[in-house]
């Protein structure tokens, strides 16, 4: 198929900023691209060629967006699972398939496919609520501290909470919930495999994240991650592993711990482009996001390999402030060697949202993470 300069549509479900970094690649390749976005304003509107306003959660409305294009893949997994199954089986090519976001919606389900593959991850049960919860916590059948994640519907940080005590659960959804085991580690580490239906395979360099201590959000990615050769090829091979087992296309980010005694355990993963992967749009031969929509279109992959050593900052709401944005003393960083500004192109802000990123590219790993402390600390997401 002639995907370039050609009457070939790609269908895109999700239209916030994953999906407007893509569409950098599908205009450089010039393939014509459908948005479906239930926001007016969502940041992918003035980049693709037709954009379509409705619910990713209504099977009608996601299956007659499918029926407008030639491939359908997703920037979220907040979709309508029902209407991508149809779809497929009316033979339009989903990637990744529905059968691989089935198992990956519900983190409870998710969990369950890690041990029933002998996936090292950590140990943890599901409740159907809160309330069964609470009663196996009074029986002494969990013991605090625990990690408390809601099944579905969590994004950058919400439906996570470390429990330290009982009254932690206080003012929680009464939804579907696992209970994980707190793990000790040294790092927090994840792995892109990048893989298309003709089974070829690619994986990223390890990357570290280091967290907000709050907001549960990836403050710093930084890529190569500051760890022993055995450990990251370790990480890589587990990576491997779990795509094989998801039988995936597109991209797969892997979420994993490195424990005390440098075992790799799988936290969680996503199957699409990631936010541990936006250093690579400058600090990589190929973009995360070009090899996506190289995968999903059965072309050979780009070159996974780091140019040079390349740190993200997340750029996030401040505390404090909500309404219309400004982006304080971002001249000053602009002025910067090594330093690029991503803006999502959202106009309205609150604490914590994420509203853009930096990318620092430099030879030098440490430099390149100082001068990522200081554009945290000149930076400042705020509102009029």
């Amino acid at each position: 198929m002639n995907y370039f300069s050609s009457d070939f549509k790609l269908g895109i479900l999700g239209g916030g900023q994953l999906g407007k970094m893509l569409l950098f690649d599908t205009r450089k390749f010039d393939i014509q691209t459908l948005v479906l976005d239930p926001s007016d304003e969502a940041p992918c509107k003035i980049a693709c060629n037709q954009f379509f306003k409705g619910d990713l959660m209504d099977f009608e409305t996601v299956y007659n967006f499918g029926k407008k294009v030639d491939v359908l893949t997703f920037e979220i997994e907040l979709v309508n699972l029902e209407a991508l199954v149809k779809l497929e089986e009316e033979g339009l090519k989903v990637f990744p398939s529905p059968k691989t976001l089935k198992l990956i919606q519900n983190k409870g389900i998710q969990k369950d496919f890690y041990i029933n593959h002998a996936i090292p991850t950590a140990n943890y049960k599901r409740f159907e609520n809160l309330k069964s919860l609470i009663v196996d916590i009074l029986d002494s059948k969990i013991k605090l501290p625990f990690v408390w994640k809601c099944t579905e519907f969590g994004y950058d940080g919400n439906g996570v909470k470390v429990i330290r005590q009982i009254s932690d659960l206080d003012n929680l959804a009464n939804v579907e919930c696992i209970a994980e085991e707190m793990v000790p580690f040294k790092n927090e580490l994840a792995v892109i495999v990048c893989r298309n239906p003709s089974g070829e395979i690619k994986t990223y360099p390890v990357v570290e994240m280091e967290f907000h201590p709050e907001a549960n959000q990836v403050e710093y990615v930084i890529c190569p991650a500051r760890i022993d050769d055995k450990v990251a090829e370790k990480a890589r091979a587990i990576a491997l592993n779990v795509s094989e087992k998801f039988n995936h296309v597109g991209l797969l980010a892997v979420e994993m711990f490195q424990t005390e005694d440098d075992e790799i355990l799988v936290n969680e993963v996503a199957p699409r482009p990631h936010n541990s992967g936006h250093y690579s749009i400058e600090a990589s031969y190929t973009s995360q996001f070009e090899n996506h929509l190289r995968a999903i279109l059965d072309l050979p992959l780009g070159n996974t390999d780091s140019k040079v050593a390349g740190i993200m900052v997340n750029l996030v709401g401040s505390e404090g402030f909500s309404g219309n944005v400004v982006y304080e003393n971002i001249e000053k960083i602009l002025g910067w060697n090594g330093v690029t500004p991503h803006i999502y192109g959202k106009k309205q802000t609150r604490p914590f949202r994420k509203m853009g990123h930096v990318t620092i590219v430099n030879e030098d790993i440490d430099e390149a993470r100082r001068i990522a402390e200081e554009v945290k600390n000149t930076i400042r997401v705020i509102s009029v």
